[in-house]
């Protein structure tokens, strides 16, 4: 296949697996809801979680993490990688980023998406399964310790860019290092009213038990 369309297609599937809009179906299918009016109005699992129940919260989180995660491995193993512009590794990191970008601005929901955490981190356990295991940990221990899921997202993207540059041959110089970095910047800026809250003192904290965040 010539380049151009190999790109097209990988970048669109990309998009489209990431802009299934998962917590809003499952708040409406199960619930009769839209997650949109609850809460902080976020698509994401953390909100679904906290206004649906742990049930549902869980549920988007996985199918969340899949919708990133399974493009990312299906394509990288076709004929169509090997046709994309740059290879099989460019490949894997455009239809990585489409799909983030799809959960963040999803076509299904007016593009007003989540905050791209869960879908990121599918794309990492893709890319990087060693990568995906530390920035994982950094974030359930940070989370632990603090109860803010938004400070847990920002350290764990952070931390799977510099666990890429650490790991990779090429150091920063790596493509799939620029990739987790863009990704890093994106998901700091997809939660600079989190990080506001923050600095004020009055970012909830997460509660096991949904409904209960203080």
């Amino acid at each position: 296949m010539p380049p151009l369309p190999a790109l097209l297609i990988s970048v669109a599937i990309g998009y489209f697996s990431g802009a299934l809009p998962w917590g809003l179906w499952l708040g409406r299918w199960f619930r009769g809801v839209d997650v949109r009016t609850l809460g902080s109005g976020n698509l994401g699992a953390t909100n679904v979680y906290r206004t649906l129940g742990a049930g549902l919260g869980i549920a988007t989180m996985v199918l969340d993490m899949l919708k990133g995660a399974l493009p990312v491995w299906a394509l990288g193993a076709t004929p169509l990688a090997a046709s994309f512009p740059g290879g099989a590794e460019w490949c894997r990191l455009a239809v990585g980023f489409s799909a983030i970008a799809g959960h963040v601005w999803t076509v299904f929901a007016g593009f007003q998406g989540g905050k791209g955490v869960a879908t990121a981190g599918g794309v990492v356990l893709a890319l990087s399964p060693f990568a995906f295991i530390v920035s994982a940990g950094v974030f359930v221990v940070t989370v632990a310790l603090t109860r803010y899921i938004s400070l847990g997202s920002i350290l764990g993207a952070v931390t799977f860019a510099v666990t890429l540059a650490v790991r990779s041959p090429a150091g920063v110089a790596s493509p799939t290092f620029a990739f987790g970095a863009l990704v890093a910047l994106l998901v700091v800026a997809r939660h600079k009213e989190n990080i506001a809250r923050l600095a004020r003192g009055e970012e909830r904290r997460f509660a096991l038990r949904s409904g209960k965040s203080s």
